[in-house]
């Protein structure tokens, strides 16, 4: 069993290296996942900023929580996207004609998932520190919102390696991205839900993403996280483990 372990992580970290090497030789991937988000960040706060009424002092500090999900959400096509190609060219069949763990060929796309979004995520919050975000929070609360973006992540990837080892072409693969991007824009991640139209106002607030943005916007600001917290967590767990479950199923199935 110890051996068998062994062998597993070995050839899950061999995976892992791969898709890292066409993550930082993809220039759009690049571009997607952590540009985008400090550009859609810099125009919302020097453009768009000063006409939103938030109510807190710093529109930067109300904004960053929704653009690190926002980061998280563009990676996803991605994963499908390589996937798909993956699946399509024949190298899951190669890699499981080879002494190597079955699923570790899997698990290699969703742990490069995870590790790009965590850079991208770095970056995005130092360069929010140079537009002048501040945080109060302390380590706990740090540990706590990197625990609460990496579920989202897992949760995410999860999705997309359904999408990428279920669908026919490439714009089908791609595809799930698009409906991922608009619950960030249709919840309190760029202004309050209080502002909203009462339909929108109540499918703003009953959203994955709402949850989890108040609770990282609460956890950064030091402020109580009240219930929000273990709605965030249940929302997060609960989509990641049915998630996870499809993938896994599809994946041995078309393996």
């Amino acid at each position: 069993m110890e051996t068998i372990k062994n062998y597993f992580f070995a050839d899950m970290e061999v995976m892992l290296g791969r898709s890292m090497r066409h993550i930082f030789r993809s220039l759009d991937t690049i571009i997607t996942v952590t540009i985008m988000p400090i550009a859609m960040m810099m125009l919302f706060v020097y453009v768009l900023g000063g006409a939103i009424q938030t109510g807190t002092g710093s529109y930067v500090n109300y904004l960053l929580p929704g653009i690190l999900l926002i980061a998280v959400a563009n990676s996803v096509g991605y994963v499908s996207y390589r996937l798909f190609l993956d699946k399509q060219r024949g190298i899951f069949e190669r890699f499981h004609s080879m002494p190597i763990a079955r699923s570790a060929a899997l698990w290699g796309h969703v742990l490069t998932s995870l590790v790009s979004n965590v850079m991208s995520v770095v970056v995005i919050v130092l360069v929010a520190l140079l537009m002048g975000f501040r945080s109060p929070a302390g380590v706990l609360s740090w540990l706590a919102v990197a625990g609460i973006l990496a579920l989202f992540t897992l949760a995410l990837t999860w999705i997309a390696a359904i999408a990428g080892l279920s669908a026919k072409s490439v714009d089908g693969a791609g595809v799930i991205a698009y409906p991922i991007h608009f619950l960030p824009l249709i919840s309190s991640a760029f202004v309050p839900t209080r502002s909203m139209p009462r339909p929108v106002r109540a499918f703003a607030e009953n959203q994955p993403v709402t949850a989890i943005v108040e609770t990282i916007r609460a956890l950064l600001s030091n402020q109580p996280v009240g219930n929000e917290i273990w709605v965030a967590l249940a929302w997060c767990i609960g989509i990641m483990l049915v998630a996870y479950a499809f993938a896994m199923r599809v994946y041995q199935k078309r393996g």
